[in-house]
């Protein structure tokens, strides 16, 4: 279904590797009434073209609220956010519907399709307001999903209904790809068969892909691994053993 990924060279940034995400002391504080919630403290953080990264940490450790500053879909307390030279942090709505619409993909633990629609029409109403979007089919073959074109959502598994989550995604060609518990409703077997879609994607068109995941087991795909915990970095580390999602274990 998918090529070979076996044993991948992990990327190790160094001074030519361009930064597609600069992070730099960025807080997020929610107010209930007098009540403040500490979401994320101060963080440093950059994102690499081209790299996969594992977000890990249990739940409430902040990693949803980081990807969700990063990809436009909400705004830091403090601190600076940049994709490439543009600065997020206090971009308009309509800039940030744009950096959305252009240069981001996400992808959910729930798919979040049209059960009225057929998978190549899901993945069509992304095509259709795409700048630069490849077909419909193609996008559904990169995830091993030929076969399924004209599928509704009620007649395909869990696995295969994210898998056209991510040719959604993906149709658009965007710069980047985040994913927050991509496989967090499935079992082990579909879940790592969406990994490896993942995975080819991030190889194949070169996409700078994050992956949320409370599974340690799932950072042995990445090229750095993100721990998080109580709303700040743990740990950042290269992965120097990175495998196929098919050689996970967890």
């Amino acid at each position: 279904m998918f090529h070979s990924l076996s044993k991948i060279s992990p990327i190790s940034p160094d001074a030519s590797a361009r930064i597609v995400f600069h992070v730099h002391q960025m807080t997020k504080v929610y107010r209930m009434g007098e009540v403040e919630v500490h979401a994320l403290h101060p963080i440093d953080l950059d994102l690499y073209e081209g790299e996969l990264v594992v977000l890990l940490g249990p739940s409430g450790s902040g990693k949803s609220t980081l990807l969700n500053i990063l990809g436009g879909l909400d705004v830091p307390s403090s601190g600076q956010v940049f994709f490439r030279d543009q600065e997020l942090t206090h971009a308009s709505d309509a800039v940030l519907t744009h950096f959305r619409r252009d240069s981001v993909g996400f992808i959910f633990q729930f798919y979040n399709l049209i059960p009225s629609l057929t998978a190549r029409e899901n993945v069509a109403l992304v095509t259709e307001i795409a700048r630069y979007p490849m077909s419909p089919e193609e996008a559904l073959e990169r995830v091993g999903l030929s076969d399924r074109l004209d599928h509704f959502p009620s007649q395909l598994s869990g696995g295969e209904q994210q898998r056209v989550a991510i040719a959604r995604a993906i149709a658009k060609r965007p710069e980047v790809l985040l994913c927050d518990e991509p496989t967090g409703a499935l079992d082990y077997q579909t879940g790592k068969l969406v990994l490896e879609a993942l995975a080819q994607v991030n190889q194949d068109l070169g996409t700078t892909t994050a992956v949320i995941t409370h599974n340690a087991g799932i950072a042995a795909m990445a090229d750095r691994v993100v721990t998080m915990r109580s709303g700040a970095i743990a740990s950042i580390q290269p992965n120097l053993t990175k495998v196929s999602p098919s050689e996970l274990d967890w």
